[in-house]
């Protein structure tokens, strides 16, 4: 007679039990996906005009802050905009479930929120050392974040997204008629713009 264990048993198996919360994978793919299409539709509109600027103006015989080595391809940033801010909005409202449900579910705290005594140099030191020598962690510990990757999805989620989602915002004139504080804190539309484009990069 072959033996089928319960479910009690299965439920006790940490090599068959899902890594992460369901939240977390659906949201992780969601993601993933959108910023996907932001990167190919971001790049689109970049084509259109590959200079970076600071301040509130910038055009073609300005000077500007950084020239991209892209080409100087107009057009693409037509049917590239409204595709773009379709992908913005849902990053923006994934990533709100997520952080809610991070919230709701102690999945922050639990899972992202490092321990004390990993704070320190000598210990993120060992695991960047790890990670660079192609170390496999110990059986338990593939199960868990590292305090490298903890600190580092905390900075994405709590710092870096706010960043995109600020500076994507303050490109938009409807959202600078009604904010204009929230642009101008940036150095003006085109400040917006160069740092929009360099979150992404982080």
């Amino acid at each position: 007679m072959n033996y089928q264990p319960g479910v009690e048993a299965l439920l006790n198996r940490p090599d068959l039990a899902p890594r992460r919360l369901a939240v977390v994978r659906i949201t992780h793919w969601i993601v993933v996906l959108s910023a996907l299409g932001l990167l190919i539709t971001g790049a689109g509109i970049l084509i259109s005009h590959p200079r970076l600027y600071w301040g509130e103006t910038g055009a073609v015989g300005a000077p500007s802050l950084v020239d991209l080595p892209l080409p100087f391809i107009i057009g693409p940033s037509v049917w590239n905009r409204p595709i773009h801010f379709l992908f913005a909005w849902i990053l923006v409202l994934t990533g709100l479930a997520y952080i809610f449900a991070g919230f709701a579910t102690q999945h922050f705290r639990k899972d992202l929120v490092p321990a004390k005594a990993d704070l320190n140099w000598s210990r993120i030191g060992h695991v960047i050392s790890d990670h660079v020598r192609w170390k496999r962690p110990a059986k338990d510990a593939a199960w868990t974040y590292n305090v490298v990757q903890q600190l580092i999805y905390l900075a994405v989620v709590f710092a870096l997204f706010p960043a995109i989602l600020w500076t994507g915002l303050a490109m938009s004139p409807a959202f600078m008629s009604v904010f204009p504080f929230m642009v101008t804190v940036l150095g003006g539309h085109q400040s917006a713009r160069t740092l929009h484009s360099f979150s992404l990069v982080c």
